[in-house]
């Protein structure tokens, strides 16, 4: 979901205020108990670097994400969704490497050879046009969508973000799925979720419930986009809170 966005976010994510990344993100929000992503002051991870005096406190590391996502794979099993009927569709930019280690994760429980193909298990779901601060923000570099060749009608599709903030990522995330297809249920697993929804979302599948203040950044670094895994929360210093204060 990357989800987090309140306000309008300069770097691409909806739902992302305090999220981690550059990352372009997401109806009917009452569809499937979806949860959404980040929101506006925190913007996602994506961008904004901390100042001199900001505080940052480690909440993640590399090992906690992996047993977070072992634990989402298998709520996801568990909950009947067999690997046969379900996608995975990240939301770019960090979701999409999670909905990658979580098609491997359900792969390896299933007993799925090695080399079986992953691309009829996950994807990546383009959310850009469907973000509702398209006006204030016009200017936005689409990701691509894949879609796996089967398509997603009658199937369960999770969809996967780093954070969930406001829900606004996660309600273009469903406007964009309705354009590609009609999936039998819609669900939606996210690292962290943060708090501070905005629209009646919320999440089937959490990593971690973090509470944070809404002048806090939640700050998502992944392997594959930022070559190390970590979450952190990022704090104003006292000279930033001061001016938020004012």
């Amino acid at each position: 979901m990357n989800d987090h966005h309140q306000d309008p976010d300069p770097t691409g994510s909806t739902d992302r205020p305090g999220t981690s990344g550059p990352a372009p993100s997401p109806g009917p929000a009452a569809s499937s108990g979806l949860a959404s992503s980040s929101g506006a002051a925190a913007s996602s991870g994506a961008a904004a670097s901390s100042g001199p005096e900001d505080e940052r406190s480690r909440v993640l590391g590399p090992e906690e994400i992996r047993r977070a996502l072992t634990r989402i794979a298998h709520e996801i099993l568990e909950s009947g969704h067999g690997a046969e009927d379900l996608v995975l569709l990240g939301i770019p930019h960090r979701g999409v490497p999670l909905a990658r280690r979580l098609a491997e994760q359900i792969a390896r429980a299933e007993g799925l050879d090695e080399d079986t193909d992953l691309s009829e298990l996950y994807g990546a779901l383009d959310i850009t046009m469907y973000r509702d601060d398209l006006r204030s923000n016009p200017t936005r570099a689409p990701s691509p969508t894949r879609i796996p060749r089967s398509g997603i009608d009658g199937r369960t599709v999770v969809l996967v973000d780093d954070v969930l903030y406001s829900g606004r990522t996660v309600r273009a995330a469903l406007d964009a799925l309705g354009a590609v297809g009609r999936p039998a249920a819609v669900r939606l697993a996210v690292l962290v979720d943060r708090g501070h929804r905005e629209l009646p979302i919320r999440a089937d599948h959490v990593g971690k419930n973090l509470p944070t203040a809404r002048t806090e950044r939640v700050h998502v670094q992944l392997a594959e986009t930022d070559g190390e895994d970590a979450v952190d929360i990022v704090r104003p210093g006292a000279g930033a809170a001061e001016g938020v204060r004012a």
